[in-house]
């Protein structure tokens, strides 16, 4: 038995299925989280000593984060350099939400903090840390292991990384560390040299000494410093500035930002130097003016180095390290590691697709810092271990953004305990090559542009193929292309050979050299692998072209250099964002040995955590949705009633009634039927209801009563027998970018019918759209639109044709072509419904006519007989106005009127041929009599206009 037809209408498939989606989202809802727990903020002063001995103290601004449930361990934030306590605010709530007890501050001479930056001293910022330790110590919402000993873990970026790593080796109360993108050894970073007589087989070997022999990474050196000034925070790499006075989006210092509460420095400056101490600024300024360090600046510069505490750090540290960062780069992170890991301290190393050129970690990072703060403070959660990760990028999408993946491997090479790295030998050829230094050394090549990398590469690989090497200034090496891929991990090694042009002066200091090693495709298109460059400085280089043998460290990166790819070595003088040498020199440059050393780490592809939640969300909805599937089966079995008195008729509509909340009633009791070979017009006036009655129709609304059949079923949405039906209702809708013939290919195929069955040619022909069916439709005119619509609708000749509207946007040729098609559609035994409400068109192209008007049926039948049911005549005669005087003349006979020749009247039930002999009788002469054929008056007629 059916259901009635209201509560059919009223539950249909598609309220099911919404009905259905909206229950699991609301249970992925409920089964969620919720929002996050509450965390309440103090903002105390905390007095520190300004100096060793010193009876002078100055205050630090700290903000302390207390999370919903205390006592908890503590963590203490650090920021970077040149950000204040705000800079870590986003990370600080986070942690909170933890369960941690997180206490941030501004290092002396940032932010709102009093005192000047002595660079990360152990006789000042670290020294401050110690007391911010003792601080927590006496807060009753802090756990502690002892008296004075608070159960707590530091992390950081940066300038903070570096505090987190110099506290642990001097404080044992600090429980565990995390510290990320910062420096192992400050001279060796900002004045690297990569050439030295052997390399430590780690995954990425530190370069050679620095100071007398280092080249001076100037740019970067100016933006560190100049961040001290302005308050742009180096630790938080490519992210938008949030609050005033952080980073902007280019991740360059925003030298007139400010932060809120006044937190640009505001104690006492040192002049020039702003709130750096003195000592600070004279180092800075040895290096900047001559390129060289001094021994006085060298020593500075080690005594903010972690490097000096390194070997008394024995907490378990988790090192997180930049692959996009020409400021710290891997051998910085490679060095803490070595280094903590020889005190029998637990190590974690992790690579990302970040650092100062790179952005900041990101959620699923920072999470797990968090991951192994709980376990290292409080036991909770699994044990992180002692992997190494590193993430590999991959292809840029479409949206600009790079594929990536996570690699881990069980132990960091190189480490007590670990296996030794892999190493991978690839061939290098290249003849030796003269290259010169310019005078000054510029023009300079072009390796990256330090802080604007991040922003670069959040869109495109632009970064890292911004590398220029200038003609005449490098030495070029390539290898055969490769028959697999190979995943370099680390740093790789080569040996090269260097000589002066005997006749050539050599500079005192020395020859200054700068190595990359590319990744080139097919094609020729080079990228350099984190953006970074390999300074090298040779000393005692003999003036008789004697050559000296040296090993080169590259810099450390990620990069899987893909089968077909070459790897490419170069050897250029000079480098935009170092120190370059001044003297104009030539040197000849080889390969003492042909064999590059690639390092090879092995491991497997990490997966995320299952996400139970999303899961149990999903697999509920999947549940529901084969639920509906069920019902809307045996509700098709039971609505699929078929009428076999009705097989044979295309359409009948029985007392059709649409109504909508509010009292609108679209259509009201619409009855009416279409035979075979009828081209039925659909006609009224704008919201008669034609519309609505096509889409009920298509199935695609509910009628709220009545019913309509197409060969004998009924109409429901997704009935089997709506695939006899060609439509055309409410405007097109196709896929811009493709041609029309696609759009009409794409349609055809989406039906799972035989691509013979659609009769392309012939719809074509109707559409009448030439070689423009070639094109895209972007670039089609709305009545090419209306074409390619027409021509979609009479794909596959269905038995019923429906169109809404049909020559809206056609020109005249075009209408007078199409409606000589639907007449011959009709003529071959199909049927036609044409809406529309334009009176003569229907006219002309419709052998029948259904009248609406408010949604109810006014009339139906032939348009002759529409047309013709007010008894209105036409006669054509000789005298056109004695004629109108004869016929005024007949009783009942009105609404008489002269149209040139012709005149016509409304006989009222005069038989017309009683009019003619009445004409005759006064002598007018009758050429021609018959039915007034006027659709429009009687349409008017009908409607009551």
């Amino acid at each position: 038995m059916a259901l009635p037809s209201r509560l059919r209408g009223r539950w249909s498939l598609p309220a099911l299925v919404v009905l259905v989606a909206l229950v699991g989202a609301v249970v992925v809802w409920t089964r969620s989280d919720g929002e996050p727990p509450p965390v309440a903020k103090r903002e105390p002063l905390i007095d520190v000593p300004e100096s060793p001995g010193s009876d002078r103290t100055i205050q630090l601004d700290t903000t302390l984060y207390l999370p919903e449930r205390t006592p908890a361990p503590a963590v203490l934030l650090p920021h970077g350099f040149g950000g204040s306590k705000d800079s870590v605010a986003g990370q600080a709530t986070e942690l909170a939400q933890r369960g941690f007890v997180v206490l941030t501050y501004s290092a002396r001479g940032f932010g709102r903090s009093g005192g000047q930056i002595a660079l990360n001293s152990l006789d000042h910022e670290v020294r401050d840390a110690q007391k911010l330790l003792d601080w927590l110590a006496t807060r009753e919402e802090v756990l502690t292991d002892a008296a004075g000993d608070p159960k707590v873990g530091v992390t950081g970026g940066s300038y903070g990384g570096a505090l987190a790593l110099s506290l642990a080796g001097v404080d044992r109360r600090v429980d565990t560390i995390a510290p990320v993108i910062t420096f192992n050894d400050l001279g060796q970073a900002l004045l690297p040299n990569s050439a030295r007589a052997d390399a430590v087989d780690t995954a990425s070997p530190s370069p050679g000494a620095f100071g007398e022999d280092g080249v001076f990474k100037r740019s970067w050196a100016g933006i560190f410093f100049s961040a001290g000034l302005s308050g742009g925070d180096l630790a938080s790499p490519g992210q938008e500035a949030q609050e005033p006075g952080q980073r902007t989006e280019t991740g360059v210092p925003d030298a007139s930002a400010t932060q809120p509460g006044g937190s640009r420095p505001t104690g006492p400056t040192n002049g020039a130097c702003g709130r750096f101490q003195a000592d600070v600024c004279a180092a800075y300024t040895d290096v900047a003016t001559t390129g060289r360090a001094s021994e006085r600046t060298l020593e500075l510069l080690r005594r903010s180095s972690p490097a000096t505490v390194t070997n008394r750090i024995t907490q378990p540290t988790m090192i997180v390290q930049g692959e996009q960062d020409t400021l710290f780069g891997l051998d910085q992170a490679d060095a803490n590691a070595r280094q903590i890991a020889a005190n029998g301290a637990k190590v974690k190393v992790v690579w990302y697709s970040g650092g100062h050129d790179g952005g900041s970690p990101g959620p699923e990072l920072r999470a797990q810092i968090a991951d192994w703060m709980s376990f290292h403070l409080e036991g909770k959660g699994t044990d992180p271990g002692v992997s190494f990760e590193y993430t590999v990028i991959g292809a840029f999408r479409s949206s600009g953004t790079p594929s990536l993946r996570t690699v881990v491997a069980p132990h960091y090479p190189g480490l007590p305990g670990a296996d030794p790295i892999d190493r991978r030998t690839v061939a290098l050829t290249g003849r030796d090559q003269t290259v010169v230094n310019p005078a000054g050394g510029n023009p300079a090549a072009v390796s990256n542009l330090p802080g604007l990398g991040s922003a670069l590469s959040r869109s495109s690989s632009l970064s890292s193929r911004l590398s220029l090497d200038l003609p005449g200034q490098a030495a070029v090496f390539n290898s055969e292309p490769l028959t697999s891929q190979v995943l370099m991990t680390g740093a790789s090694t080569v040996k090269l050979r260097v000589s002066a042009v005997p006749g050539q002066p050599v500079p005192a200091g020395g020859a200054v050299l700068f190595a990359k090693l590319y990744d080139a495709d097919s094609n020729g298109v080079r990228t350099l692998p984190g953006s970074a460059v390999a300074p090298i400085r040779v000393r005692d280089l003999p003036a008789d072209g004697t050559p000296v043998e040296v090993t080169v460290t590259l810099p450390g990166a990620v990069r899987p250099v893909e089968s077909e790819h070459r790897f490419q070595l170069v050897v250029s003088t000079t480098d935009q964002a170092y120190q370059n040498a001044n003297e104009p020199a030539a040197y000849r440059i080889g390969l003492a040995d042909p064999n590059l050393s690639v390092p090879v780490v092995p491991g497997v592809n990490a997966t995320s955590a299952v996400p139970t939640t999303a899961l149990w969300g999903i697999a509920i909805v999947l549940i529901a949705c084969v639920l509906v599937g069920v019902v809307a089966w045996f509700r098709r079995r039971l609505t699929a009633d078929v009428d076999p008195e009705l097989s044979g008729v295309p359409l009948v509509i029985s007392g059709l009634t649409k109504s909508y909340p509010g009292g609108l009633t679209a259509v009201k009791d619409l009855s009416f039927r279409v035979e075979h070979g009828q081209v039925l017009g659909l006609l009224g006036p704008n919201g008669a209801g034609k519309t609505t009655t096509l889409r009920m129709l298509m199935g695609l609304i509910q009628p709220s009563d009545g019913e309509i059949r197409v060969f004998g079923h009924r109409i429901v949405s997704g009935a089997p027998v709506l695939s006899r039906i060609g439509s055309f209702v409410e405007g097109s809708g196709f896929l811009p970018h493709l041609s029309g013939l696609a759009n009409l290919h794409l349609y055809w195929a989406a039906t799972g019918r035989p691509t013979e069955q659609a009769h392309f040619d012939e719809a074509l022909e109707i559409a009448g759209l030439g070689d423009a069916v070639h094109r895209r439709v972007r670039t089609y005119s709305q009545g090419m639109r209306q074409r390619l619509a027409i021509a979609q609708a009479m794909l596959g000749l269905p038995d019923l044709l429906v169109l809404d509207e049909p020559t809206n946007g056609l020109d005249p040729p075009q209408i007078h072509q199409m409606r000589e098609v639907l007449r011959r559609y009709a003529a071959a035994g199909r049927t036609v419904l044409v809406s529309s409400h334009l009176l003569a068109e229907v006219e002309q192209t419709c052998s029948h006519v259904v009248v609406m008007h408010k949604g109810s049926l006014v009339a139906a039948g032939p348009v002759e007989e529409i047309a013709t049911g007010g008894g209105e005549a036409s006669f054509r005669v000789d005298r056109p106005d004695e004629a109108a005087d004869v016929l005024r003349g007949l009783s009942g006979v009105h609404g008489v009127a002269v149209d040139g020749e012709q005149v016509h009247a409304s006989l009222n039930g005069t038989p017309r041929a009683e009019a003619l002999q009445a004409l005759v009788a006064a002598g007018v002469a009758v050429d021609q009599a018959g039915p007034r054929r006027r659709l429009e008056d009687a349409f008017l007629e009908l409607v009551g206009e």
